[in-house]
């Protein structure tokens, strides 16, 4: 069995109408729950093995913070393919993962990573700014999972449920 943590980048920023989509940084309120992500790993014993987070600043720096918070030891990878990427993209990139890897955080955007759990969960799945879904995934190396492949919903958080 595998565990697949699914993060969605923390909320961002828009004041400035000339900035990049992929330059977006965090706002305050994305920042604090980052932060929060990555206490909530900690506290439900679920650090990664590996971090792989989309190159978009606002991913990378929402994988740093939670990455920071739940003490986990290595550096984060960055996975291009991540960034603007779509279901069937995730997969690829889960794919090629190394099979000592027991515990994966994959952290991404919307719509692609949405879609990549619905269909992991074969449910209409939506995540939020910062949600994390831990998914127990049945199958003994990454390189198995298929689009049929159907994992079980161990949790799911959100900033909200801090509180």
């Amino acid at each position: 069995m595998k565990t697949l943590l699914i993060l969605r980048h923390a909320k961002s920023g828009r004041d400035d109408p000339h900035m990049a989509d992929h330059d977006r940084p965090l706002n305050e309120r994305g920042k604090r729950a980052a932060k929060e992500a990555g206490r909530f790993l900690r506290d439900a014993d679920l650090v990664p093995d590996l971090i792989v987070s989309s190159t978009a600043l606002r991913a990378r720096k929402t994988a740093q913070k939670a990455a920071k918070q739940c003490d986990y030891p290595r550096a984060i990878e960055l996975e291009e393919q991540l960034y603007l990427g779509n279901g069937p993209t995730h997969y690829k990139v889960v794919r090629k993962i190394d099979t000592r890897c027991k515990r994966l955080l994959l952290v991404g955007h919307n719509p692609g990573i949405s879609d990549f759990l619905s269909q992991l969960l074969s449910a209409d799945e939506e995540m939020p700014t910062a949600g994390l879904a831990v998914v127990q995934l049945p199958i003994k190396e990454w390189k198995e999972l298929t689009a049929r492949t159907r994992g079980r919903l161990l949790r799911f958080w959100q900033p909200a449920d801090s509180k």
